[in-house]
């Protein structure tokens, strides 16, 4: 089972998609938060979780006190899960926090003026290509706020993230067979 781990919503269960999706554990989760709140990066961040599959990652953030999580899905099946989820999310949160469903691809979401967002996810499912997620990263760049922290998730055994100008590559950390990829936004002078 899905669920929020900690925060304002803690504990609540979340939908899965029944196919098409990879949820991130929850052992995944409650290090990249835990890694996150020691940052204190997530306290009224605006945050984007591209390629939502069920929404964890950006709910988990509303959880935990970010101020806005837009989350993008291009699955009608999945987009429908992820508004089931924010609902539940939104509920228990109260008016303190935004949270909106889009249900687009990312290179859409992406291509119109957005943001600035503090914290990006991107868990593009198996079949998204390297150079799709390239793409995607580089769309991205002009959406991020000063100091911005980008984190890719990918299977353990793709290569790592190819980052254009305006992202700077951080730490990686492997958990079985999931790699979480860290970079930050570029300095612009």
């Amino acid at each position: 089972m899905t669920r929020i781990i900690a925060g304002r919503a803690g504990s609540i269960p979340l939908e899965v998609p029944d196919a098409g999706t990879r949820p991130t554990s929850d052992r995944v989760r409650e290090s990249l938060f835990g890694a996150l709140e020691s940052a204190d990066v997530l306290r009224g961040a605006a945050v984007l979780d591209l390629y939502a599959g069920s929404g964890a990652l950006g709910l988990e953030a509303i959880s935990r006190g970010a101020a806005s999580a837009d989350l993008v899905e291009k699955s009608p099946r999945a987009a429908s899960v992820v508004q089931r989820n924010a609902a539940k999310v939104a509920r228990s949160v109260g008016r303190d926090a935004r949270i909106d469903v889009h249900r687009m691809s990312v290179a859409a979401y992406l291509r119109a003026p957005r943001g600035p967002f503090d914290i990006v996810f991107l868990d593009p499912p198996y079949d998204v290509s390297d150079a799709d997620l390239t793409a995607a990263l580089e769309l991205l760049v002009p959406r991020l706020a000063p100091d911005a922290t980008v984190i890719v998730e990918r299977a353990g055994r793709s290569p790592e993230p190819v980052l254009p100008d305006g992202l700077v590559a951080g730490r990686s950390k492997r958990y079985g067979d999931t790699t979480l990829w860290w970079s930050t936004a570029a300095d612009p002078d």
